[in-house]
């Protein structure tokens, strides 16, 4: 027998409806937001709702009524020769009914809390309403000797396909814990993959802060007891990723391991001597076709540095002989000269070509613009790994922290277009029925400040579209999600909102979500996000324990 708090209270200024009712409950019973509680209603049938709002009133009818009766002012506790009348009442949203009956709950009729069955059914989580199950965190309900801790288990055919796929999580940097619920979320992922056998599943992590993700596959030796427990009762283990290999980008400095990250060179080293890590390297055989890759942050919208990235792939005069870099530049020049000085003539104009050299020269400065491949000192390239290494169960961990923007976004755009090519026409018969591209700081390929004709953008919309039928699956990560462009947002199934600022909750993204629920979003705390997905009755606010592999103090 569940605890009765109080009874629907319908008047005429505040009715029940068939989507949201109100009761009036004691001024000590402690209740919060989004805790669900449930009404008896017709035909025996129960109604559970979530709570949006909570009221205090009493029967002062003014302000000023409650001054007077604290003996006009004194804040003494002893003060006021009046005990006024108070109690609190309750808005309730209806997540559902268990015969399908909305009509209106009735006044009068008693409210309950409810135990865990009926939180499941509430929202959905039930055995037979979750198929494909996949954990993705537990909800913490009510206080004091009602606290109930429920998991979350949701359809994974609503996150991986095919019924709906891709994610995406929101919240400002730190406070929000945005990659932490990411690798937990993809944790129990491969879990899941690992342990049904039913599909395959690949993992392709970008690493963009410090050494945030560069020692995923080593556990974290400073969970306690209680987040063990909690790990337990969710029934995953408390342990890192497993199959990993780490991508590097090259770098001539010996001192540094060559290469460019945050990692310490002994670890990179430690890494590589086990087989655990690769150098990844850039060189212009392989990637005269993702020329474009290089101008993703440029403004073209004349189209006139895309005419000169065609020029050169058809291999017109001079450019078909190139086979490296710095050839390539030196033929760029030849174009930026007029005929008058022993310049090349073709059909694009000279100050198109001087524009394109600028974008060119400034992108391949980089160490991991390369001449050759040293397969003996563990030199690869992305795509090449991808389109023929990438397996079920595998990481691949992409470190491109150290790395200038733009060329952290042609190794974005090189290793989004491998995946989604692969996908296409690879004549592999081992290709993973999943790939799950992980990327943080999504604002800087897809935010509604990215040039229209960036090819990276382009990438992205063609995965978030087309993506669920192919198995490309994208879990993004940003700050701001009002930032971001529409059609990547609106094609994630399942939005995760971290803590945020209360600039960001005006903004139109977040209108359909109740007021209280948009200022609890100013005060989550980190382990804590707000969920919304196909599958749920209701937005659900979650926890979920720290990540169980090695993490460092700064990233």
């Amino acid at each position: 027998m569940t605890k009765v708090i109080g009874k629907v209270s319908a008047t005429e200024s505040s009715p029940s409806t068939i989507d949201e009712f109100y009761f009036w409950t004691d001024k000590k019973q402690i209740l919060s937001p989004f805790d669900i509680v449930k009404v008896e209603h017709e035909s025996k049938s129960i109604t559970y709702g979530v709570i949006e709002e909570i009221f205090h009133v009493t029967d002062a009818p003014s302000h000023f009524t409650s001054y007077i009766s604290s003996d006009f002012g004194d804040v003494d506790e002893e003060a006021g020769n009046m005990n006024r009348l108070g109690m609190n009442y309750v808005r309730v949203r209806v997540s559902c009914n268990t015969k399908d009956i909305y009509t209106p709950v009735l006044d009068g009729q008693k409210v309950s809390l409810c135990n865990e069955e009926d939180i499941r059914n509430a929202l959905g989580l039930s055995e037979k309403d979750v198929q494909n199950p996949l954990v993705c965190g537990y909800l913490q309900m009510y206080q004091g000797d009602a606290s109930i801790k429920v998991k979350v288990v949701l359809n994974s055919h609503f996150l991986l396909g095919p019924d709906g796929a891709h994610i995406n999580i929101s919240g400002i940097s730190g406070l929000a814990a945005k990659t932490s619920y990411s690798m937990f979320l993809l944790r129990a992922i491969q879990e899941k993959f690992r342990t049904e056998n039913n599909e395959t599943c690949a993992f392709v992590f970008f690493n963009v802060k410090g050494r945030d993700l560069m020692a995923i596959d080593e556990p974290n030796d400073e969970l306690d007891e209680k987040e063990m427990k909690i790990y337990e009762d969710l029934g995953i283990p408390a342990k890192p990723f497993s199959n990993v290999m780490y991508f590097y980008p090259y770098s001539k400095d010996k001192v540094a391991a060559n290469v460019q990250s945050y990692a310490n060179p002994e670890d990179v080293k430690e890494q590589t001597k086990g087989n655990r890590a690769k150098k990844y390297k850039f060189v212009y055989e392989n990637c005269l076709e993702k020329l474009d890759l290089l101008l993703a942050n440029e403004d073209d919208s004349s189209g006139t540095l895309e005419s000169c990235v065609n020029y050169i792939i058809n291999g017109q005069p001079p450019f078909n002989n190139v086979d490296k870099w710095s050839t390539l530049v030196e033929k760029i020049d030849d174009c930026t000269k007029t005929q008058a000085r022993g310049g090349n003539t073709n059909e694009i104009q000279v100050t198109s070509w001087r524009k394109f050299k600028r974008c060119v020269s400034k992108a391949i400065k980089n160490d991991v613009f390369g001449t050759n491949l040293n397969d003996s000192t563990g030199e690869i390239d992305l795509a090449d790994e991808i389109a023929n290494n990438l397996n079920n169960g595998q990481v691949m961990v992409i470190d491109i922290a150290r790395l200038d923007e733009n060329t952290q976004s042609f190794v974005f755009g090189s290793v989004a277009r491998a995946i989604y090519d692969m996908k296409l026409g690879s004549e592999r018969d081992n290709i993973p029925d999943k790939i799950i591209l992980f990327v943080d700081e999504l604002n800087k390929y897809a935010s509604n400040d990215v040039p229209k004709n960036s090819p990276i953008l382009k990438q992205l919309l063609d995965i978030a579209e087309r993506g669920r039928s192919l198995g490309i699956i994208l879990f993004s990560v940003e700050q701001f999600r009002s930032a971001i462009h529409d059609r990547v947002k609106g094609n994630c199934a399942t939005a995760a909102y971290g803590r945020t600022n209360a600039i960001e909750v005006s903004k139109s993204d977040y209108r359909y979500i109740p007021k209280t629920y948009q200022n609890m979003m100013t005060r989550l705390s980190p382990g804590e996000y707000i969920i919304s997905n196909p599958a749920l009755r209701s937005l659900v606010n979650i926890r979920f324990p720290r990540p169980s592999y090695k993490q460092y103090p700064n990233g």
